[in-house]
């Protein structure tokens, strides 16, 4: 058997009952009813029962167990008893009848618990992220955010763009923001800046002939947080086209967003056909052919007739 594992925590079912198994990974959370102790072994994949009473020869290994401890678990699996599923869990029909422990990484207690969403101070969950990404919620979100990622990228490579790696450091670049620069240690005094965006660098592979571009791609700007985007850095799906007219953006980006929206909506409404509006349609209320853009009264007024035509305006 392998040093560490036969099975992940979320792979067990009713075709594995009465095999002898081996789990690893955390406790996440330990319960005595009546001298029986249950253990919620989890791991990456899932959460599996474990069970030691006091015939089990792990039984008084199992007592010092306390949370986030890592743990190798040797067993045989079971069937739960009637009424003792739970459906919510796909290991939820299954139990592992304990007769080995191995404790792989003790802990010691917790500044922030991991069972549950309880909400901490932000400084205490920055501190200590390696802990709040364990708790299932922030989990499923770093899944997702992959997930999504996965699926932008297929769908601009079904349409035929190909995906580019720009370089990080750069020159300066004439954008919206101040730069992050980094010194140079050949050249003293020297900096290179970290790009705001890669608009440069995929002009010139247009130039050199690549025709359709794409990149999931970090974006690094020295300028204060906002609502949707940390200080500092975010990532964008940044692309570019040519030969092309502006029907030929909408007809490549409005397929990608949709479906993506689409795939992660979870059963919600997503309107397939965007409606477009014209800008002057957009700000006539104004009364004026040349409105003042920079005015951010008119911006905000902009956003409410915007938010009143079922958009949302960023």
């Amino acid at each position: 058997m392998h040093r560490y594992r036969s099975h992940t925590c979320g792979a067990l079912r009713d075709s594995h009952i009465d095999q002898t198994v081996r789990l690893s990974g955390w406790c996440h959370r330990i319960r005595d009813h009546g001298g029986v102790l249950f253990i919620d072994l989890r791991d990456h994949y899932g959460l599996t029962q474990c069970v030691a009473d006091p015939d089990s020869p792990a039984f008084a290994q199992a007592e010092k167990l306390r949370s986030e401890w890592v743990v190798r678990i040797d067993g045989k699996a079971r069937r739960r008893p009637a009424g003792t599923e739970n459906p919510e869990l796909p290991t939820g029909e299954v139990e592992i009848y304990v007769t080995e422990i191995e404790v792989l990484g003790p802990a010691g207690e917790l500044p922030l618990p991991v069972f549950g969403e309880q909400e901490y101070p932000e400084d205490i969950r920055l501190k200590y992220r390696f802990l709040d990404l364990r708790r299932e919620k922030l989990h499923q979100n770093i899944m997702t955010r992959g997930a999504i990622v996965d699926s932008m990228r297929r769908r601009m490579k079904e349409q035929g763009f190909f995906e580019f790696q720009t370089p990080i450091l750069t020159a300066s670049s004439p954008e919206g923001a101040r730069d992050f620069l980094v010194p140079s240690r050949i050249h003293p005094g020297k900096f290179y800046a970290l790009p705001q965006a890669p608009q440069q660098y995929k002009q010139l592979l247009m130039m050199s002939g690549f025709d359709r571009y794409f990149q999931i791609a970090p974006c690094f700007r020295d300028e204060d947080p906002r609502a949707d985007r940390l200080p500092g850095e975010f990532y964008q799906l940044d692309l570019e086209m040519s030969f092309v007219e502006q029907d030929d953006v909408f007809a490549a980006v409005e397929p990608v967003i949709t479906g993506v929206f689409e795939e992660f909506a979870k059963g919600k409404p997503v309107t397939k056909n965007w409606p477009r509006i014209p800008f002057a349609e957009a700000i006539r209320k104004y009364g004026s052919d040349k409105p003042d853009l920079r005015n951010p009264l008119l911006m905000q007024d902009v956003s409410e007739h915007f938010r009143g035509s079922g958009f949302k305006v960023f």
